[in-house]
């Protein structure tokens, strides 16, 4: 069974909904980027990547194609490909009691996907 907090994600996901990160997000939500060094703290913080990330990554052909669960934590691994360039990451997924993110950190692969996500979240988020 799925847990909430990630059935709320993929719901969020999928809509392409920003409006609904902003129950799912705890205040004190850390974000952490493979392209920045320091943690993120914060809602707003959590939200702006996550906006931006959606926007970036949210190709068409964007997908989790596989996902592990445990009692308060998930690992959703997803693939798409980003101007010709084939991206293959994991989302790390950590939740309170309330269903809410209260972390969630972020690894993409290769090194050539990396480098092509880099500059395109860096135009989004000074947008």
């Amino acid at each position: 069974m799925t847990a909430v907090a990630i059935q709320r994600w993929h719901a969020v996901m999928k809509a392409r909904d920003l409006g609904g990160l902003g129950a799912l997000i705890a205040d004190d939500c850390v974000f952490q980027s493979p392209a920045v060094h320091t943690p993120q703290k914060g809602k707003a913080l959590t939200i702006n990547y996550l906006s931006a990330a959606m926007t970036v990554l949210g190709t068409p052909d964007f997908r989790y194609v596989e996902q592990w669960i445990g009692a308060t934590s998930a690992v959703l691994e997803f693939s798409l490909t980003l101007d010709g360039i084939a991206v293959n990451g994991v989302d790390i997924i950590h939740w309170n009691d309330a269903d809410q993110i209260v972390n969630f950190r972020v690894m993409i692969r290769p090194v050539k996907a990396l480098q092509a996500v880099m500059p395109a979240m860096a135009a989004v988020l000074a947008a």
